[in-house]
């Protein structure tokens, strides 16, 4: 007799192939497959029969399977430099827990927000915006994460999986990590890419300025859509456990900084700053990137000693602690993105959108968002930008339009992707952020950006010259 676990994981396989059927005559096979591994990763991770991590590693026996593309280029992005940036912020953190410095830091961020539940969701969601307009998203997402979850641990949210306080300030740190990435030109790798567009397409040097006069006004409205709808959860109480005056007398008993707790915090913030000055020294170091520079620092706890005479990290201890599943799953999203781009199911889609009765203005402008946002969710925000703009740009020159209005719409939406636990998404999740809810409550959101972005875009088009021209 069939039990729910057999039937959820059948889910998966079952998908696959109906997705495959469905697909082979328009997309080929090896692009149906490649449409295909995204349905199967989806229907495990909203069932979970296994582990979300374990799922994130199909892309690798799938293509080894079916033989899409060399099995190296898939293999080679769970190890990428991004991966190895979260390892090394991985074993910074470490020492928080074996020195006590996340009690402390837990305590003082409950002193400084307050325990009311819509102050803690305001002030998570907007200094992960802030920091993320000039930090590298997943750098955000690391630096929060495990600050917010000793602090929900501290006030009795032990099983965070499960915790709905947990819920909607993870997903603040990761939504909010990802929407500021358009904030600024550095914001975002993906932004590099549609300036790199728009200077060829102008014929003109792209001023830094001149992005932020046309994407403030943008990641403003993006991002109180964001507060509102977060606000807007089923939240079980209005507030943590305990008043703010408690926890400042709390905070007064910790007593001064030992040795191990300020060696913890200063190379994370030593980290987190070198990744901030990195055009400082770019050209004398230019191999020195951040992921380099937290993995620098995240080897120094192995050298360096406590308080007590003993290092601060040791190998075992980090083997058995370091949330290996979470390098895993932010890689899955890099690896399907390449399976999808490389088997030309991504030309498909573009294809697709081409047949499409588009004549300009509002429905074109959903259209053109809608078709972003998809590739964000399934690949990264620079893969998306690498193959949205070009199509967006080629549309609009067919339909002679402007196509200005129509790339700075997209180069929102690209940074706007909210479902699926891949990419910086999946810190928030490996940090205990039930995947379930992200992607319930990230559809909802997403299809509710996509309608406010084309909005705003199509507004902005209308009424404000400065977005229709450079």
């Amino acid at each position: 007799m069939f039990k729910r676990h057999h039937l959820e994981l059948l889910s998966g396989p079952i998908v696959f192939i109906l997705v495959i059927l469905f697909l082979h005559s328009s997309f080929g096979f090896q692009g149906a497959v490649a449409m295909a591994t995204a349905f199967w990763m989806a229907a495990w991770w909203i069932f979970r029969p296994v582990s979300i991590s374990v799922t994130a590693l199909l892309p690798i026996v799938i293509n080894a399977v079916f033989n899409l593309i060399p099995n190296a280029q898939v293999i080679s992005q769970y190890f990428s430099e991004i991966v190895v940036l979260l390892l090394g912020a991985d074993m910074i953190c470490l020492t928080w827990a074996t020195t006590g410095l996340d009690k402390r830091m837990s305590v003082k961020t409950l002193c400084c927000i307050g325990p009311s539940m819509k102050q803690q969701i305001a002030v998570w969601l907007g200094a992960s915006i802030v920091l993320s307009i000039f930090l590298p998203n997943v750098v955000v997402a690391a630096l929060f994460c495990p600050i917010a979850v000793a602090m929900l641990k501290f006030v009795g949210e032990e099983d965070i999986t499960k915790s709905k306080l947990a819920a909607p300030i993870l997903l603040a740190i990761g939504w909010g990590s990802g929407i500021g990435g358009f904030g600024s030109p550095i914001g975002s790798s993906a932004n590099l890419v549609a300036i790199n567009y728009l200077e060829k397409m102008i014929g003109h040097e792209f001023m830094y300025f001149e992005w932020l006069t046309r994407f403030l006004p943008l990641l403003l409205i993006v991002s109180l859509l964001n507060l509102f709808y977060l606000w807007h959860m089923k939240i079980p109480a209005k507030e943590l456990h305990g008043t703010r005056e408690f926890f400042q007398e709390l905070y007064a008993k910790f007593g001064p900084m030992k040795k191990g707790e300020k060696i913890g915090l200063a190379l994370f913030a030593a980290a987190t700053l070198l990744a901030f000055v990195r055009p400082l020294f770019a050209a004398a170091l230019p191999g020195l990137k951040p992921a380099y520079c937290f993995l620098l620092l995240g080897l120094l706890m192995f050298v360096l000693q406590d308080e007590n005479g003993r290092p601060m990290l040791t190998w075992e201890y980090a083997e058995s602690h370091a949330m290996w599943g979470m390098y895993a799953l932010f890689a899955s999203g890099i690896a399907l993105g390449q399976l999808i781009i490389q088997t030309g199911a991504v030309n498909k889609l573009a294809t697709l959108i081409t047949t499409l009765d588009l004549t300009g203005g509002l429905g074109t402008m959903l259209i053109f968002t809608a078709f972003t946002t998809l590739m964000a969710e399934i690949s990264s925000n620079t893969a998306a930008a690498s193959i949205a703009i070009p199509v967006v740009t080629s549309i609009c020159q067919a339909l002679a339009l402007n196509p200005l209005p129509y790339i700075f719409t997209t180069i929102v939406a690209q940074s706007c992707a909210y479902i699926l636990p891949v990419s910086t998404r999946a810190i928030p999740v490996a940090f205990g952020l039930n995947a379930n809810i992200q992607i319930k409550d990230g559809f909802i959101l997403s299809l509710l950006n996509i309608i406010v972005t084309a909005g705003i875009g199509y507004l902005f088009m209308q009424i404000c010259p400065y977005f229709s021209h450079l």
